[in-house]
């Protein structure tokens, strides 16, 4: 069903008022209909037995007469005497012109109709009602009693019943538009907090200062408004989240332009040095191809660590992980016989469960993390300061410590050293690292084995506490 243009531009109170109103009329004029004509009958069933009751009086008045009086209040009489079948009059003084009406109903009762009844309009007087029984012996009494009070009374009650309808409909659809729109209202406001977040720049916005506020409307309305207010909320989140990752993005590029501008460059300065000592000092060329190889290793580090961060972020479509079952005990303990070698100046303490510590990890990954953390303790701290690497067993995971007694990381930075190119002394020097992506790696390697990697710092302590849950392939 389709409805006008100009339907659909109404608001919602408006037409759902009218609709009612609508219905209202329809109930109104049924009910008005049978009103109506149920005082019809009632009006038209009294007047029937009022003129059964005047017609035994007539009765009577011709037992004893053999004639009849005026019934006067315009009403009419007639006798008819059968003769072979057919009614004849006997007085037609003060009937009407036309007394045919009345003959048809004589012939009605001589036909075996009695009481007959009767309604006919009479040329010149309205409409009767006409009733005719036999009060004697081939006798028929035929009397005509007006209607015009019946129709003057239906007719008013029909005129009191539109008007009060008319009266019920223009008030229902005017208090029922009041009370709509009054319910409506927070749907209104809801439409208007939709407006006014169009008014606002999402591209630079994480958050968006407005909601549906209110109370009121009923249980589904409040439902409306939690679920509008849901939405919002994550589509803070999602802007949120859009921004951080734009922020990082942006680092993130920006970063990984300056790594790689640093060995590129060194890379190129080596490499003139080189052809310059081709041509004037052969002795010098090895040791500037020494350096060239070991830029561009050190650059083959980092592109492989990058390389790594962008497969670990892209997790559900390659899987960078080789799972298998393996003992994490043997694993800490071939790490730490390599972290000794690498690094003597940094005493190393390990402590691993007696028992294989049996679970499903990537060997070569895992080893990666725990090298990190391990190089990142050395790394970071002054010669001689402690190192420790502790496995324990907890109900349902593994804990994997590694700690160091060096002057710790300050409180405002322990929230983002395990972003990517980060440093705690924000410089771009490498006298004390590398690039900065060793945390970030670790993290990132740790979470794609089901895992979390925390860090409890101050001065004098520094832990690291990877968490792995304890299952097998």
């Amino acid at each position: 069903m389709t409805f006008p243009p100009r339907w659909g531009r109404l608001r919602l109170g408006t037409r759902l008022a009218l609709g009612l109103g609508a219905l209202a009329l329809a109930v109104f004029a049924v009910v008005g209909t049978v009103m109506a004509t149920s005082m019809e009958e009632y009006l038209a069933r009294r007047m029937d037995d009022q003129m059964a009751t005047t017609q035994v009086s007539l009765k009577k008045e011709y037992d004893r007469n053999n004639t009849l009086k005026s019934s006067g209040y315009g009403w009419y009489s007639a006798l008819y005497e059968v003769r072979d079948g057919q009614p004849r009059p006997l007085d037609t003084e003060g009937l009407p012109d036309d007394p045919a009406e009345f003959t048809d109903v004589a012939l009605r009762v001589i036909g075996g109709e009695e009481p007959a009844f009767r309604t006919e309009y009479l040329e010149g007087l309205g409409t009767y009602r006409l009733r005719g029984c036999e009060v004697a012996d081939g006798v028929v009494m035929v009397s005509a009693a007006p209607m015009n009070d019946i129709t003057t009374t239906v007719r008013q009650l029909v005129l009191v019943e539109v008007a009060a309808f008319l009266l019920a409909l223009v008030a229902f659809v005017v208090i029922g538009r009041a009370v709509l729109r009054r319910g409506l209202q927070p749907l209104s406001d809801m439409a208007q907090t939709a407006h006014d977040i169009t008014s606002h720049d999402l591209t630079d916005s994480a958050r968006l200062p407005v909601r549906a506020a209110g109370d009121g409307g009923g249980v589904e309305v409040e439902e409306l408004r939690t679920a509008f207010n849901t939405m919002l909320e994550h589509i803070d989140a999602s802007l949120a989240a859009r921004t951080a990752a734009e922020q990082r993005l942006r680092r993130f590029i920006a970063d990984a332009s300056h790594e790689l501008r640093t060995p590129l460059t060194s890379i190129r300065g080596y490499a003139d040095l080189f052809r310059y000592a081709a041509a004037n000092a052969p002795e010098e060329r090895e040791a500037h191809l020494e350096k060239l190889r070991s830029e561009a290793a050190r650059m083959t580090v980092l592109l492989d660590d990058l390389l790594l961060l962008a497969r670990l972020d892209a997790a559900e479509v390659e899987t960078p992980l080789r799972l298998a079952d393996g003992d994490l005990a043997a694993l800490a303990r071939e790490a730490a016989d390599a972290f000794r070698a690498a690094r003597p100046t940094h005493p190393l303490d390990v402590t691993t469960p007696p028992d294989p510590v049996r679970l499903a990890f990537d060997p070569v990954r895992l080893r990666q993390v725990v090298d990190n953390l391990l190089t990142n303790a050395a790394v970071h701290t002054p010669a001689g300061t402690a190192v420790a690497l502790a496995l324990a067993v907890e109900p349902g995971r593994v804990v994997l410590r590694v700690s160091d007694s060096g002057p710790g990381i300050p409180a405002a930075d322990q929230g983002r050293i395990f972003d990517r190119f980060y440093r705690v002394d924000d410089s771009r020097t490498r006298g004390r690292g590398g690039s900065g992506l060793g945390l970030a790696v670790a993290q990132s390697l740790v979470v794609a084995h089901g895992g979390t990697v925390v860090v409890d710092s101050g001065p004098g302590s520094t832990v690291f506490e990877v968490r792995l849950p304890r299952r097998t392939a």
